[in-house]
């Protein structure tokens, strides 16, 4: 594995985790999280904003 693929899956990896703690705060704040963070994890935003409890 090169170098730059490493940092590359890493900044991947960082990016993921920052959307996962971003859409974890403002759930917890009970707020709506940004379509794009929900996106990057994989989750349909319409669908998740369809939640009424957040």
């Amino acid at each position: 594995m090169s170098t730059r693929s490493f940092a590359r899956g890493f900044a991947g990896f960082l990016d993921v985790l920052d959307s996962a703690l971003a859409v974890s705060a403002a759930t917890r704040r009970h707020r709506q999280p940004g379509d794009a963070d929900l996106k990057r994890l994989g989750i349909d935003p319409d669908q998740f904003h369809r939640i009424r409890r957040y």
